[in-house]
């Protein structure tokens, strides 16, 4: 009776494991960003998607667990020769996701190691191809290069590449002075340059301004002559006019209205003369008689009817006596008021104008 209850417990209690364990085969949770692969004996039957899933226990087996996240691979760094036989230290990093859980299990042995060796054979590949300027200038370009040479490799592998990013790109040390030298020679040169032709401009500007000084002040010149041409021509045509009016007045009237006129001029000017407060002595270099006569004649023009018609004498003036010098020493004329004392040219001592 108890030998029974032992085996039947037993036989239970192994049962009860081996369901348990069946379970455990049977049922499989895949976590979120992992595919796994379902063998049959070996051989690939399907994959299980995130999420509970049931295969054939101590039939079906996993095969590998993928994970389908973008993933980040670096590329090691190494020496690549340019096409101008220059070395440079490259090293990049690649973005790939894995789209086909199967192939990337079964068409490569070791999908990572694999497209990390195709991006650095590439990449010598790519550059290369290039001087050492356009490798330093042209990351875009080589990474555009990359992403289409490794995408497309990659595509047997299930993976699908997104982006390449060339990290670094450093010359060694002797390029990099012969570098530095160049481009402070070539910043030297256009700054030289640009100071040349800051210099050309310049004195271009510089002659085109003097350039429009001489016109302007050639046509200044120009018309300033103009206009004293007119005025001169203005003015003689003013003195003609006069002149020709004083011919016709003598015409019509004789000597004795010319003799007006002159002693009309005289006597004004002698006013002038006569009034400069600057000097008390003015010698008069004129004859007396010449003076009294032309003042006589005025008068007498003027007691005989005056000026006829037009500003012009009578035609027939009464005659004027002849003036007589006057006798004994000349005497100074009295001055005007505030004016210089006027002494005849034939008094003693006074040749000059004495203030």
């Amino acid at each position: 009776m108890g030998l029974g209850i032992g085996i039947g417990t037993i036989v239970l209690v192994v049962l009860l494991l081996l369901a348990v364990i069946t379970a455990a085969k049977g049922i499989r949770t895949v976590p979120q960003g992992e595919i796994w692969t379902v063998e049959r004996f070996g051989a690939f039957t399907h994959s299980l998607q995130p999420g509970l899933n049931f295969i054939i226990p101590y039939i079906d087996g996993i095969g590998h667990r993928i994970n389908v996240q973008e993933q980040v691979l670096d590329i090691p760094e190494q020496n690549v020769i340019t096409r101008d036989n220059a070395s440079v230290t490259v090293d990049g990093i690649v973005y790939y996701r894995v789209m086909d859980a199967a192939k990337a299990s079964y068409a490569v042995q070791d999908l990572t190691q694999a497209l990390q060796q195709l991006s650095m054979t590439n990449i010598r590949a790519v550059i290369g191809e290039m001087n050492l300027d356009d490798t330093l200038s042209g990351r875009d370009r080589i990474n555009s290069a990359l992403l289409t040479i490794l995408d497309g490799a990659t595509e047997p592998w299930g993976a699908k590449v997104s982006r390449v990013e060339i990290k670094k790109i450093e010359p060694p040390e002797n390029l990099i002075r012969a570098m530095n030298l160049q481009m402070t020679a070539e910043r030297e040169r256009r700054a030289t340059v640009a100071k040349a032709e800051g210099d050309r401009e310049a004195e271009v500007k510089r002659a085109e301004g003097e350039k429009a000084a001489l016109v302007l002040s050639a046509e200044g010149r120009k018309e300033a002559a103009f206009r004293d041409a007119e005025a001169r021509e203005r003015s003689a045509e003013a003195e003609a006019n006069a002149t020709r009016m004083v011919a016709e007045v003598a015409a019509g009237s004789g000597v004795q209205a010319l003799q007006y006129f002159i002693a009309e001029k005289y006597v004004k000017a002698f006013e002038v003369l006569a009034g400069n407060h600057a000097q008390k002595l003015v010698l008069v270099p004129m004859e007396s008689t010449a003076l009294a006569g032309g003042i006589t004649a005025a008068l007498e023009l003027l007691r005989g009817g005056g000026l006829g018609e037009g500003g012009a004498p009578p035609a027939t003036p009464p005659a004027t006596p002849p003036a007589t010098p006057p006798r004994g020493p000349p005497r100074p004329t009295p001055p005007s008021a505030g004016g210089p004392a006027v002494l005849p040219p034939s008094a003693p001592g006074s040749p000059w104008i004495r203030g």
